[in-house]
């Protein structure tokens, strides 16, 4: 691993802060610290950073409108330096920052839509894997269904939102009308994943989310129903699990003892 030296350090600190000096070291052919040629190159490293953000949150810079998202990118940039040289991999936290902005507090969804557009950047590039068949269900054991722990494809990104996130940012996307939409409507729950070539957005239940949830923190299906039925008593596993099949999240499974399909702490599935 590369470690920055206190050199390199100053100058990208100074980059993004505009009271920063000139770093020593940097001067003209009379030998005067470059003020103006660093002062440009400041300014187009910023403005690069920032037209980074305005690619991969697009529908964001859409709700806001250009130069109210320029302005909160800008303080962002200067808050969140880039930690690697590829820029697809610049804003991993602008969503969090973003619920943190007092100027964007009236609108309490945007961070969510935020998460959305940045799960979506992440699925893209995400690692490429089979998923597994939807009759990979039908061929496993009914006695052994609940001990199994299904592996999720790493391009998987879930978003739980108090608000319609998923609403909102399908209305501001590239071809799509901005409509009004009832923020007393209910949260949505976004599942975000690649399958195959291209990347899926969709709604899920409260159950299902929950579900997944954790299914991918490793649980075996009996603890995952388990969880989901907590969240949402109308949760059905057998429904659920066929849909799940459908999106292709699946990509193996192995299995525990099949005997915690029915214990001491109670029936497993619906």
């Amino acid at each position: 691993m590369h470690l920055r030296t206190d050199w390199q350090s100053t100058f990208s600190n100074a980059l993004l802060q505009p009271d920063e000096p000139v770093p020593l070291g940097l001067q003209d052919p009379h030998g005067e610290p470059t003020v103006k040629r660093f002062a440009v190159y400041r300014n187009n490293v910023v403005a690069g950073l920032t037209e980074a953000l305005k690619v991969g949150f697009p529908a964001v810079c859409r709700i806001v409108g250009e130069e109210f998202f320029a302005a909160m990118a800008r303080v962002f940039v200067i808050q969140d330096q880039p930690r690697s040289p590829v820029l697809l991999e610049y804003g991993e936290n602008f969503a969090t920052f973003i619920g943190n902005f007092m100027p964007a507090k009236s609108l309490p969804y945007l961070a969510d839509v935020a998460r959305i557009e940045r799960g979506w950047l992440e699925a893209y590039h995400a690692p490429e894997s089979i998923p597994l068949h939807a009759l990979a269900l039908a061929s496993i054991p009914s006695e052994e269904l609940y001990g199994v722990r299904f592996h999720i494809h790493p391009s998987v990104r879930l978003i739980r939102s108090s608000f319609p996130a998923f609403t909102i940012w399908s209305t501001n996307i590239d071809g799509a009308s901005p409509m009004a939409v009832d923020l007393e409507s209910g949260g949505e729950n976004v599942l975000v994943s690649r399958p195959t070539a291209e990347v899926e957005i969709r709604t899920v239940s409260d159950g299902a989310a929950e579900f997944i949830r954790s299914v991918a923190e490793g649980n075996t299906v009996c603890e995952a129903a388990r969880t989901a039925l907590t969240s949402d008593t109308s949760f059905n596993l057998s429904s659920t699990l066929s849909r799940v099949m459908e999106t292709g999240i699946f990509v193996g499974y192995d299995s525990d003892d099949p005997a915690i399909m029915n214990d001491k702490r109670g029936h497993c599935g619906d």
